[in-house]
This record gives C-alpha cells, sequence and structure tokens, in this order.
C-alpha cells in the first residue's frame, strides 16, 4: 500500500480548515479545482503537513502551462513556493521536444502520472544543479510526487514580478548578469531552453531564473538551437532599453566555438 493510502485522515482534515475557504476563492470552477487539486494531490500537501515541511497554503501566485505556483507558509513562519503540477492537464505537445533526447529519460514513462512527476523530479534536480552552480535560482527544498517546494522570493506583501513587469533601473548590469548566469549554467552542461523575461523574477533588482524544469543537457540534440533562442529572447526583449548585441558573437563566446 502507497504512504498516500497510509496518510492519516486527519491531517487531510487539517488541509482543509486551513485551505478550503482559500481555495473557494481561488478556484470556484470546479473544474479548474479538480485539474489543481485532484484527490491525490490534496492528500499529498496533507503529507507535507504531517511532515512539517509547510504548514498552510496562503494565496495563488501564478498559473503556468504546466502548473500552479501558491505561496506557503512552514511550521517555523517561513514563506515557501508551493509548485504543483497539473496531473490532468499538463501538455504533452508543449513538453515532448525537451524530453525527447534527453538521456535522462531514455528509460522511457508509463502513463502521464508517470511523466508529470518525472517532469517536477527534473526541475528539482535542475534547481539543485544550477544552485550548486551559483547561479540565482530559488534553492530545490522538496519535490514530492507533483508537487515542487522551493524557496519563495518575494516579500511578506507579494511575490517578486517577472522581469517583463518591471522598469529596471540599471538595464545594462541587469543583462550582463543575465548572460553570466547562462554562460554559468553552459559551464555545468544545462541550457535553459525556455529563457524570457516571463522566465526570470526581479527581486531588490536582482534577476532570479526560474522555470527550469525543461532545461536540457548539452547532449540534447537541440540543447544548441535552444541557447540559440534563450539569447534571441534575452537580447530582444533588452532592445528596449537600447541595449544592442550580437547574438552570433554571444553564442560564440558563451560556447567557445565558432560557427
Amino acid at each position: 500500500m502507497s504512504s498516500d493510502k497510509l496518510l492519516d485522515d486527519k491531517w487531510l482534515k487539517k488541509l482543509d480548515r486551513q485551505t478550503q475557504g482559500m481555495l473557494d476563492r481561488i478556484v470556484p470552477n470546479r473544474k479548474t479545482f479538480g485539474e489543481v487539486f485532484d484527490k491525490q494531490t490534496l492528500l499529498r500537501l496533507g503529507k507535507l503537513i504531517s511532515d512539517n515541511v509547510i504548514d498552510q497554503v496562503d494565496f495563488p501566485i501564478s498559473t503556468g502551462k504546466e502548473a500552479n505556483i501558491f505561496r506557503g507558509t512552514t511550521p517555523e513562519k517561513d514563506f515557501v513556493a508551493i509548485k504543483i503540477y497539473r496531473t490532468s492537464t499538463m501538455t504533452f505537445k508543449h513538453i515532448a521536444s525537451y524530453i525527447e533526447g534527453d538521456p535522462r529519460f531514455e528509460y522511457g514513462y508509463k502513463n502521464r502520472r508517470d511523466i508529470i512527476e518525472e517532469w517536477a523530479r527534473k526541475e528539482y534536480k535542475n534547481l539543485y544543479l544550477l544552485r550548486k552552480a551559483k547561479v540565482r535560482v530559488p534553492a530545490p527544498l522538496k519535490c514530492l510526487h507533483n508537487i515542487l517546494i522551493m524557496d519563495y522570493i518575494g516579500d511578506a506583501a507579494k511575490a517578486a514580478p517577472m522581469l517583463k513587469d518591471v522598469v529596471l533601473r540599471n538595464p545594462q548590469k541587469v543583462f550582463d548578469e543575465i548572460m553570466t548566469f547562462m554562460t554559468m549554467m553552459y559551464s555545468v552542461k544545462v541550457v535553459h531552453a525556455d529563457l524570457s523575461a516571463f522566465n526570470i523574477l526581479m527581486f531588490r533588482q536582482k534577476p532570479y531564473i526560474i522555470d527550469v524544469g525543461q532545461a536540457v543537457l548539452l547532449d540534447h540534440p537541440s540543447s544548441l538551437e535552444f541557447l540559440k533562442r534563450d539569447i534571441h529572447n534575452i537580447t530582444h526583449y533588452f532592445k528596449r532599453y537600447g541595449i544592442e548585441s550580437n547574438e552570433q558573437e554571444i553564442f560564440e563566446k558563451l560556447t567557445k566555438k565558432k560557427k
């Protein structure tokens, strides 16, 4: 019998007491509720409470293509980010190009839930690897099936905004730092593969790289194409600040390969 089946009902009741009102406000549409907080996900949140990883779910931060992110609170009253991958509506068409060719997925998978849970573990591992390489990313704290717990980026009032939603005081400094992070990622043989102003948070004038679930190893057959796209996305965005750069030169400098 799985650990989920053995979960004491009192923890599910505690979860319900603490979050039912919040859930009703977040997802009044029952269909959306079921897509995010299905029975197994609620049980897993209950286990995270029983294990003292989190104490409660506070409020939603964002909704993405594959997951919803909430702010949570630990028993020590620290804030964390709770990323819940949707088990019923995750878009396989979107993620297929990142999985096929990744040696970490060579063993295959059995069903939708398996690949979603592996995707969550992949993001956890990528965060750990990039954090170790000194790239500024949220620290991964716990991964339980389709739920990823990590550092919360923001303050008590609100989560840190996306790069696309802020006006930078020193855009050249931020641009240079993002380029440095891309170089550091490449040095540990990782390419973000979806880097843009949507996947960078700004907190206290510093950029934080997020959403690294799709990040691929250099062994991936499309890794260099993904890298070129990342470079294009960032250089194109910073043109609004008058920062002009040569994408090919950046690519060659970053990879130290002449094309």
